[in-house]
Order: C-alpha cells, then sequence, then structure tokens
C-alpha cells in the first residue's frame, strides 16, 4: 500500500474512521520521531495515510511539535497530498464559530520553530508566494459546498507561537492587519509541505471570536471543545468526499518547487547531508 493522500488532524480529530485495512506505521526520521504512528489504509477508495498533529490523547502543545519529522514521513511514505485540519479563532464577524475557512495565505508570529529541511551546509531558497496548494484548496472547497456547510476559500492565517491565546491588543492587532483567523500550527506545515514537494492544503475550523468580539466571552478550552465537537463529524464527511475526487497527475507546480531551489554548489555539499535529504532533494542531486 503507496499512500498518494495525507491527512494531518488537529483539535478533536485524532482518527479518521472509515478507513479499511488499517495499519500503524511506526517511523522514525532525520529529525526524531513524529507526533504519532501514521494509520495507513484505504479511505473513498483511495490510499490514505493518517497522522494525529498532536499525537493521541492530544499530548503535544503546538511549540513542541516536531513538524519536520511529521512531513518527512509523510514524504517517505508517498503521500503527494496533504488535506490538514485545524482549528482556529476567527478574526472577522463574516467568520462565525462552526463556519469553515480554507486560508491561502500566512503570516508568521511564531518564535524560534524550525520551518525548513535545509541548513548544515545545503542552503535552498524555495518559493512560497501561494503557501496552498489551488488544486487542493479547489477540491476540499467543492467537497465542502457538495455538503451544504458555510465555507470560504481564501483568507490569511496568522500563525501565532502559543500555547495561551491571544491577548486583546494582538487581537485587536491581527484585525488592523486585516488578517482573517489565528492559530498555532499550520505555516511551518506549509514551509516543509513545499519544500517536500508536496501538495498542502487547509481545513481551518472557526471556533470562537478570539478575544475581540464585544459580545464574546473570554476564549477558552471548554469553549472551543463543545463547538469542534459539534464541527468534527462535518469536517470528517468533507474529507471523504475530498480525497474520493483527489487523483491522478498533480496539474499543479508543487510537485517541481525545488527544481530551481538549491543555490549550494552541488560539488560542497556533505554527503551525510545528501543522504539525509534524499527524499527530499535527491532527484536534483
Amino acid at each position: 500500500m503507496d499512500p498518494r493522500i495525507g491527512i494531518i488532524g488537529g483539535s478533536g480529530l485524532y482518527s479518521m474512521p472509515g478507513f479499511e485495512a488499517q495499519r500503524e506505521v511506526a517511523l522514525d526520521t532525520p529529525w526524531g520521531a513524529p507526533s504519532d504512528n501514521y494509520v495507513v489504509g484505504k479511505l473513498a477508495g483511495k490510499d490514505v495515510a493518517f497522522l494525529a498533529r498532536h499525537g493521541r490523547g492530544h499530548r503535544l502543545s503546538p511549540s513542541e511539535l516536531n513538524f519536520r519529522a511529521n512531513i518527512y514521513g509523510l514524504k517517505t511514505l508517498g503521500v503527494e497530498r496533504i488535506i490538514s485540519l485545524s482549528a482556529v479563532g476567527s478574526l472577522k464577524q463574516e467568520h462565525r464559530p462552526l463556519d469553515f475557512l480554507l486560508p491561502d495565505q500566512f503570516v508568521d508570529r511564531t518564535r524560534g520553530r524550525i520551518s525548513t529541511f535545509f541548513g548544515e551546509g545545503l542552503v535552498a531558497h524555495v518559493g512560497f508566494s501561494d503557501p496552498v496548494c489551488p488544486e487542493v484548496a479547489e477540491v476540499v472547497y467543492q467537497a465542502a459546498s457538495s455538503q451544504g456547510v458555510s465555507v470560504k476559500k481564501g483568507g490569511t492565517y496568522v500563525c501565532m507561537e502559543g500555547p495561551a491565546f491571544s491577548t486583546r491588543a494582538e487581537s485587536e492587532l491581527y484585525r488592523s492587519w486585516g488578517m482573517d483567523v489565528v492559530g498555532m500550527t499550520n505555516l511551518q506545515e506549509a514551509k516543509l509541505a513545499r519544500e517536500a514537494e508536496i501538495c498542502y492544503g487547509i481545513i481551518a475550523l472557526s471556533t470562537d471570536y478570539d478575544c475581540w468580539h464585544d459580545s464574546h466571552d473570554d476564549v477558552t478550552v471548554e469553549a472551543i471543545i463543545k463547538i469542534i465537537h459539534q464541527n468534527v463529524a462535518m469536517a470528517k464527511n468533507i474529507i471523504r468526499h475530498a480525497v474520493a475526487e483527489i487523483g491522478g497527475e498533480r496539474p499543479c507546480s508543487c510537485g517541481s518547487a525545488m527544481q530551481y531551489a538549491v543555490i549550494t554548489d552541488r560539488s560542497v555539499i556533505p554527503e551525510e547531508v545528501k543522504l539525509k535529504l534524499a527524499p527530499i532533494i535527491g532527484k536534483y542531486l
């Protein structure tokens, strides 16, 4: 079984029902262990690999996530497209709690997270002007629309460090910038997926109005979990319908994103680095 589709489940989505012929795959990577074992099986007739981003039982905070290991593991399994689900706070009145948003841009407010596979003698600069694969986003949008849910395609996701929620001043600052939603995880995934030449799309589940809304109580885990439980079943349904429609050749440019990205003279790249990054960049070296 060679899964071409990866699903990363965020808060509230720790398993993916509907799998056939499930098996767990424990992988080690040059950067250590992923968040959990990958669950590989068939969903909607397609080979799929599922990963619980925070580990089953939600054991890992956003700042503790081993993003490189998570994406590297999916790459070595053969994944070419990722659908990632995340809970987010809404920064605009129009994105109501229980709505779905498919962001296509990011602003980074994290601190010290490593979001590249490169370094140690190999320098590469990948294009990231459009961080989300438009093909995956369109498939997900059509799947969500067909289920009659409130979904909007496009918008900017500001990725903050956490794990504490925003201060009121931060929330208002993000709103003044025109941000749509705030979350803690997706930016690093998107950057690493681009370097791994994996198509990446996001389903952002709006759980609250952050803390800026006058009629909205301060954000609490209890309130967020309640919203997540109401919508996670629909999110799983959207993913199943999207997976059913994904397949065949990739018409986007994600699969060749690294073709001209390596700037280091090939003759001086350390052999151990070439070996370490063979699944990522080997075909160009």
